[in-house]
């Protein structure tokens, strides 16, 4: 009998016969038998990046309304309970074991993957709760994805770019759709992208949804000290730096600003919550600085769109000293397409594998590293490179570890471990 939540974690992934199952049927079942029909607003948020820290922007800003807020996230980096959070606090094992039970009773030979799994959970504990909103982050895609079963009272599509083609397709096009699908007719639907392909505009005026799109009916004005967000005719004024750095960050502020703006009559939300929420959002492994002298950064990005946004935070940092990249990526990914965006910005590559299925070994990154002329150095594995890289970088240097989750995620155990 399934006792713990690490026994409930393997228990899942040993089940699993294949790790991505998209389709909604499977879901809507279990979600019926557990009449996981919430009277409570949800905002569902989708996006190729840029969708975890629209959610964060969210919780942060709702909680400083004082509403009891479920916000729902993956992946994980060091614990499966950073996914499942109620009024900002996550979710104990416990709680979360009873929840999987729960699912478990009620799905009777209803195969389920872990994902789906752990999103009815979420929506199960949310409602024992008694939560006045839910955030829910987008797996993959959207119209498939498990989160989609709920109809969100607001959507967000924080971006679209490649990433997931063997699912959602090979172009911006076919992926626009697959993440429109998470719009419903007659309400808000929140674009932060600022070419969104035509299948997702299309998509939207289709089914009659309240398309607000950013640089169209959502703009902002940056100022020396401060920035203000325009949401049609509403104005949002005197707002301060998004606590997560990075330019495009702004745009992920105001696409949450424009998700509540969008929901104002139900939960309304006055500007010094929006400020507040600002200023204390925080995503882990986004850019993530932990230490100094060298510099030392964490950041998840994984295809060649978050490259580019990782590509323009090291840009803004002040010049110092060179960059040395501790990288480890998974298989499927576009590897080539990430190293070549930050091949300017690296002076020395500490590369890794990482252990699954998925993961690309040591030897074939640093064969790619090779066919690009990167200097390099292989590793047998992500702390190895990690250290490498310590023991290499002098005091104006800059640490950089980023291409998977799994990457940030085997840095932090290891920090925790090793100081």
């Amino acid at each position: 009998m399934t006792t713990t939540l690490a026994d409930w974690l393997r228990a899942l992934e040993a089940r699993q016969r294949e790790p991505i199952m998209l389709g909604l049927e499977r879901v809507a079942v279990v979600r019926d038998r557990l009449a996981l029909h919430p009277l409570f607003p949800l905002f569902s948020v989708g996006g190729t990046n840029g969708k975890g820290s629209v959610c964060a922007y969210l919780e942060a800003m709702l909680l400083a309304s004082g509403y009891r807020v479920g916000c729902y996230t993956s992946p994980h980096l060091l614990r499966y309970n950073e996914r499942v959070r109620i009024a900002g606090v996550e979710a104990d094992d416990a709680a979360l074991v009873e929840a999987l039970a729960a699912v478990e009773a009620a799905r009777g030979e209803v195969p389920l993957t872990y994902f789906e799994q752990g999103t009815l959970a979420a929506m199960w504990l949310f409602a024992r709760a008694g939560v006045d909103v839910a955030v829910l982050e987008v797996g993959m895609g959207g119209r498939l994805d498990a989160v989609n079963v709920w109809d969100a009272d607001c959507a967000v599509v924080s971006s679209v770019d490649l990433d997931h083609q063997q699912y959602l397709g090979d172009t911006r096009a076919a992926i626009g759709f697959e993440k429109a699908g998470i719009f419903r007719g007659g309400r808000p639907a929140i674009c932060g992208d600022a070419d969104p392909p035509p299948t997702l505009i299309d998509h939207a005026h289709a089914i009659g949804a309240h398309l607000l799109r950013f640089g169209v009916d959502i703009r902002i004005e940056p100022g020396a000290s401060a920035w203000l967000c325009r949401i049609g005719a509403a104005t949002y004024p005197a707002l301060p730096q998004p606590a997560m750095p990075g330019a495009h960050q702004y745009a992920n502020a105001a696409c949450a600003i424009a998700a509540l703006d969008g929901l104002r009559a139900r939960l309304p939300v006055e500007v010094k919550a929006v400020r507040a929420g600002l200023a204390q959002a925080r995503q882990p492994g986004r850019f993530q600085i932990i230490g100094q002298r060298p510099l030392r950064v964490l950041d998840v990005a994984h295809n060649p769109h978050a490259a580019r946004a990782l590509a323009a935070n090291l840009t803004g940092l002040p010049p110092a000293g060179e960059v040395h990249a501790v990288c480890a990526m998974l298989a499927d990914k576009d590897v080539d397409g990430v190293l070549a965006t930050l091949k300017p910005h690296v002076r020395h590559w500490h590369c890794a594998g990482l252990s699954g299925p998925r993961g690309l070994g040591g030897d074939g990154l640093a064969g790619r590293l090779r066919a690009l002329d990167c200097a390099h150095t292989a590793y047998a594995g992500v702390a190895d490179a990690w250290t490498g890289a310590c023991q290499r970088a002098g005091p104006a240097d800059t640490i950089l570890a980023f291409g998977s989750f799994h990457t940030v995620a085997e840095v932090l155990a290891y920090i925790q471990t090793h100081g």
